[in-house]
């Protein structure tokens, strides 16, 4: 009866795996959060859509458009630029100064 028995045990439960929690980040710009933007996004080293999201709270299309824009007006300059992947640094006058 014992050996029976051994093989009886209770069934194995799944996990429902890890949760991970829901971030808000927002789609539009605050006044505040565009003029955070406009100030630090210029004087960091390294700009990616991901820190920019990190930094600022906004969503990821929100920050892509932005830096794109502030590429284009010439406050950052693009370092790569690739499909996956966006780089950009700040835009220094001084480095071109002394390489002419």
């Amino acid at each position: 009866m014992a050996a029976m028995a051994g093989g009886k045990g209770k069934k194995k439960k799944w996990s429902k795996g890890k949760a991970r929690d829901k971030v808000d980040n927002k789609p539009l710009f605050s006044k505040e959060q565009w003029e955070r933007f406009n100030a630090e996004v210029p004087k960091m080293k390294l700009i990616t859509v991901s820190t920019v999201v990190e930094k600022l709270k906004i969503s990821g299309g929100l920050a892509r458009r932005a830096l794109i824009e502030m590429a284009e007006e010439g406050a950052i300059r693009p370092v790569c630029l690739s499909r996956a992947q966006r780089i950009y640094t700040r835009s220094i006058g001084d480095d071109e100064e002394k390489e002419e």
